[in-house]
């Protein structure tokens, strides 16, 4: 294994008699270093605290044996390169029983052949382009499940909100050109906004590493819109808002799930007035156990909020398949992944639909304002 490739291994196990000498090792990727670092701390501290609690109570049953669960972990840097080599570790050296995260559409799209070809299931957090688990055919990739909806469906999300909460009828959209999950929700935005009427008068894109926006929020300012569209993630997201604010813009801002609290630092006030689409809202009172939890384990607040949450369930969900297959053969948990149906888990109730995807999960739109998001609306677009 390359040497750039940073390894953690979190073991989540504890002293009990019961337990057998196998155990079902569970792989994750995270972007704990990178642009995307808050994500993946937020990922990798849930899957931590769902493996204490697991093992706490005894470990997953699997057969007549109750075994504990452990994490191999790689930093997989924000990078496909990376992404792929963590990939091939996990499946072809570390004989895992299955993969969690990480959130980014193109890493998990990078890696897909990986988990496909070794014949173990990936489950992405936060990979929401179609791509993640449909190939370039239209056809389902046999290993790759997600537990977060799509672009499309945000997309829709995104245009409804506009049209029919805000009224807002004239979008300018930036967008990150380097990026599949940017690419994605913009395209299926323009699509929805335009069959609801709407009208956008500037279509502009950047790269993700870019830090001035000046010359795009120009060519906005000479189209008049009355609603600002940023279908982007990152430390690009916040300096495009601040760089908007400075410029003028005083419309609302929108954008998708790629939102993190960290952006509060870069952008400040000028987040206030913005609004994005999230699978979690954080003030229900059914999550402030495991929000609790994370603080009191982290010793810091749970900001990237929809990044914990979907690890977190992500591992019960793992935890259920191998117990509905009573096997740790890959290809068995993979079929019990397919047929999840009606699963109880912490943010919501899951079932999977015939290419892999959750059925009917709301949108969420988060407000931005007084210096943290909350909850704002519940949207279900008509699709």
């Amino acid at each position: 294994m390359k040497k750039f490739l940073s390894i953690v291994v979190a073991v989540a196990m504890f002293a009990f008699p019961a337990f057998a000498a196998e155990e079902v090792l569970v792989g994750e990727i995270s972007t704990s270093t990178g642009d995307f670092a808050a994500y993946g701390f937020a990922e990798v501290e849930s899957v931590k605290i769902a493996l204490e609690e697991i093992n706490a109570a005894g470990g997953v049953k699997v057969g007549d044996a109750m075994l504990p669960m452990r994490v191999i972990q790689y930093d997989c840097r924000t990078r496909n390169e990376d992404m792929v080599n963590a990939a091939r570790r996990l499946v072809n050296q570390d004989k895992v029983v299955a993969v969690i995260g990480p959130s980014g559409s193109g890493l998990c799209i990078s890696a897909a052949a990986v988990f496909n070809r070794g014949h173990v299931p990936h489950l992405g957090t936060l990979p929401t382009n179609p791509m993640v688990t449909m190939d370039e055919r239209g056809k389902v990739r046999p290993y790759n499940f997600r537990i977060c909806f799509l672009d499309p469906y945000q997309g829709a999300i995104l245009a409804t909100f506009a049209v029919k909460n805000l009224n807002l009828m004239k979008a300018a959209v930036l967008y990150d050109v380097s990026s599949d999950y940017s690419q994605g929700l913009r395209e299926f935005f323009v699509n929805e906004y335009k069959k609801m009427g709407g009208q956008v008068v500037a279509d502009e894109g950047h790269r993700g590493e870019d830090v001035d926006f000046r010359a795009q929020l120009t060519k906005f300012k000479e189209a008049k819109p009355d609603i600002l569209v940023f279908p982007t993630m990152g430390k690009c997201t916040p300096l495009a808002i601040k760089q908007a604010r400075e410029m003028g813009f005083t419309c609302p801002i929108i954008g998708g799930d790629g939102y993190g609290d960290f952006w509060w630092e870069i952008a400040g006030d000028a987040m206030e007035n913005t609004y994005w689409v999230s699978h979690v809202d954080k003030g229900d009172p059914k999550l402030k156990g495991f929000f609790d939890k994370f603080e009191q384990k982290t010793g810091t607040e749970c900001k990237e909020f929809m990044n914990a949450m979907m690890a977190y369930d992500c591992v019960y969900w793992l935890k259920d398949a191998v117990e509905r297959a009573g096997s740790l053969d890959p290809e068995k948990v993979r079929d019990a992944l397919e047929q999840t149906k009606d699963l109880k888990l912490m943010h919501c109730t899951l079932t999977m639909d015939e290419f892999h995807n959750p059925k009917g999960k709301e949108g969420i739109m988060l407000k931005a304002e007084g210096g943290k998001t909350s909850y704002f609306a519940t949207i279900k677009p008509e699709m």
